[in-house]
């Protein structure tokens, strides 16, 4: 999915993560992704490294645990504003 939303407006972005969600509401369903905005609303996150599961939990807990995934959030949210800004 990243690769697929990369280069839409983040409206448009927003609307593709709701259809999805609409589309997959009691399925299960594996989403392999870099952006966090696209597994924000995921039931379960499964943070990876080296092949290892390291963190699991939904986005919230993970940013509770304050690990790995929190990180990764704090430098995505910093990258966007700043991204905004120019």
């Amino acid at each position: 999915l990243d690769e697929a939303t990369s280069s839409v407006d983040t409206m448009t972005e927003a609307r593709i993560q709701k259809a999805l969600q609409n589309l997959l509401k009691g399925r299960t369903c594996f989403v392999v992704a870099h952006r966090l905005s696209t597994i924000r609303n995921a039931d379960v996150v499964l943070v990876l490294n080296k092949g290892r599961i390291i963190e699991r939990g939904t986005h919230t807990e993970l940013l509770r645990l304050d690990g790995v995934y929190a990180n990764l959030y704090r430098e995505f949210v910093r990258a966007s504003e700043a991204d905004a800004e120019d």
